[in-house]
């Protein structure tokens, strides 16, 4: 009987200790396991974001083409940026009952067209790229308008992009400074100036 109750003990000491391993193994493939992110419902369509998403693309390739001094790639990021703009999907904006934002959305898509067109219509690069603060002005008051909450966006700002007291913005998607009014060849600085500037504002519509 005595050699009954030892045997039962350690069984159920065995039992425990196997019990507690696995457990320690479980918690700890759960602690190591990727956290899944809640999935993310925009205000407005899908219609609408992919057409936004083709308007940010097409400004994205003319801001390094300038930054990068490449005219000709300027030029190409310009044509695609005015058909963007002017495909862009403002119907589709979703909690618009008195259609305001609609209206106020396709003027500042329609700066971004006329803008985009100057721009390719003018040689002198410093003149391209006072088309494209007008741009960038433009874009920024459009994605304030529509609350774009695909991505986080940044305002981005140069105290001398054109001259010494002339400032000049544009939006990147990043908030690392790389200016394209100044660029990797400019004139007089080279590339010493590229990170000139700041940020000014963080564009962020997305789902809390």
């Amino acid at each position: 009987m005595k050699k009954l109750i030892i045997a039962v003990v350690l069984l159920a000491v065995v039992a425990f200790a196997v019990d507690k391993l696995l457990l320690n193994r479980t918690d700890k493939a759960e602690a190591e396991a990727p956290k899944q992110e809640a999935i993310h419902v925009s205000k407005n369509s899908v219609a609408f974001n992919e057409s936004f998403q083709q308007l940010l693309g097409s400004y994205f390739s003319l801001k390094d083409a300038l930054r990068d001094y490449d005219t000709a790639k300027a030029n190409l990021a310009a044509a695609a940026l005015q058909k963007a703009a002017d495909s862009l999907k403002t119907e589709e904006i979703k909690g618009d009952s008195t259609g305001t934002i609609q209206k106020t959305a396709e003027d500042f898509a329609g700066t971004i067209s006329g803008s985009s067109k100057g721009l390719l219509g003018e040689s002198d690069l410093v003149k391209k790229k006072r088309e494209f603060n007008l741009i960038s002005d433009a874009l920024y008051n459009l994605i304030r308008t529509v609350r774009y909450d695909q991505q986080v966006l940044y305002h981005q700002h140069c105290p001398m992009a054109f001259d010494e007291g002339e400032e000049a913005f544009w939006i990147s998607a990043s908030n690392k400074i790389e200016n394209p009014y100044l660029g990797k060849h400019h004139p007089k600085y080279k590339a010493g100036m590229l990170t000139c500037g700041d940020v000014t504002d963080s564009l962020d519509y997305r789902v809390k």
